[in-house]
Formats: structure tokens, sequence, C-alpha cells
């Protein structure tokens, strides 16, 4: 998507509206899995990643990671691998733009977001579920060609192309978009209902909210 524009205006309320956040992840009651954090392309090597977070092709317009690199809690990366397997008796893979996510992203996403756009960004407040390493941004790419698929909308599109129930798709972005849909399904996740590309593992809640660095994933 376009980089966000703000007028003086804007940028005066969202730094009223930030001024309130907190510095930490929200504490959480409860007992949850111990945190397993592995690099997807560990876990299978031929799914492709476009990290545009690592880059400035993105709706901040500059890098939040200094790394281009993928994790998600091992389960949901075994599944996601399973998905992208599954896709390719149809002629498909799978194209991974981001996985798990430090909660001071999320953060900085809100902070730069205005607020009638903030359904399309999580409430550090509350915490992502990319911050706890169970959501993964993702779409499909053609096998024969490796060119990505025509989907409704760019990944990160902040317009109502973006929502899976979209009607205004062409046929062949909406074959794309259900072959997609199906596929993550079948493996435990579920769709986030603004964005196509979105999907979280069925299991996200018995995860904690992380604030780890890339670079301290290392290896894993």
């Amino acid at each position: 998507m376009p980089r966000i524009a703000h007028t003086a205006g804007a940028f005066f309320a969202l730094a009223l509206a930030c001024a309130s956040l907190p510095d930490h992840p929200p504490h959480e009651a409860g007992r949850f899995r111990a945190a397993d954090l592995v690099e997807l392309t560990r876990i299978e090597p031929s799914v492709r990643l476009d990290v545009r977070y690592a880059t400035e092709r993105n709706f901040v317009g500059r890098p939040v990671y200094r790394q281009a690199r993928v994790f998600l809690q091992r389960p949901a990366a075994e599944a996601v691998a399973r998905a992208h397997h599954a896709l390719a008796a149809r002629g498909y893979g799978l194209l991974v733009f981001d996985g798990y996510r430090p909660w001071s992203v999320t953060r900085l996403f809100w902070q730069v977001t205005p607020p009638h756009l903030r359904e399309f960004v999580a409430d550090p407040r509350k915490g992502s579920r990319h911050n706890r390493g169970c959501a993964v941004d993702l779409t499909l790419f053609d096998l024969a060609t490796g060119a990505e698929v025509e989907m409704p909308s760019p990944y990160d599109d902040f317009t109502d192309k973006a929502a899976q129930d979209y009607g205004g798709a062409t046929p062949g972005q909406a074959a794309h978009r259900a072959l997609l849909r199906d596929a993550m399904t079948r493996e435990g996740f579920l769709v986030y209902p603004s964005e196509w590309w979105h999907y979280d593992y069925a299991d996200w809640r018995e995860y904690p909210i992380l604030d780890v660095p890339f670079e301290q994933l290392a290896g894993r």
C-alpha cells in the first residue's frame, strides 16, 4: 500500500493519542506454553519470503526489522509447511510477508496509523497475534513461473479490497484468495476478515506476547 501521509494537525492528534501508550508489553495473567519460535525457512526451505518490513517498501516507509526473516511458533510453522506442500499439487507455493512480530513494532504501527485506519493494526495495549508468533501474512506464487499471483488488493492495502469477503474481485483473484484460504484453514488457521493475507493459528491464545528482536532468535 502507499505510505500513510499525515497533515500537521493529524501528527499533533497522533502524538496526543500515543502519549499514553505503554512502553512495555501488557501483563497477562494465566499460564502459557513455553515459546518455541523457529525460523520458517529452516522448517521448509522452499517457502519463499518477501519481508517488506525489512525494507522501505511498506506502509511505514522505512525498515522496521533489521533482518528479513520469518519466525513462528513451531506448530504454526509446521502447519504452514504442510499447507505449502498441499498447494504444490495445484501448482502453487506460499510467499510469506511476515510472521512473528516483536511487540515494540506493533506499538510503532499503532503510533503511525491514523485512528480511522486502525482496524488494520493491532492495539499494543492488547498485543497482537503476530506478537505471539501465531499469525502469518502470506500469499501464493506460481510454481511454474515464480510469479506472485494476483489477489484483490496488494499486501497491506488499507481499503475494502483487502477484506476476505470483498465482492469486487475478478474471478481469477477470487479463485486465488479462496485457494489460499482453503489450504490454510485445513491446517488450523483462521483468516482475519479485514485482510485476505492474514491468518491466525488456532492455538494463539496459548502463547505469550513477546518482544524479542530477531537477532536474539538466531540459529533457531
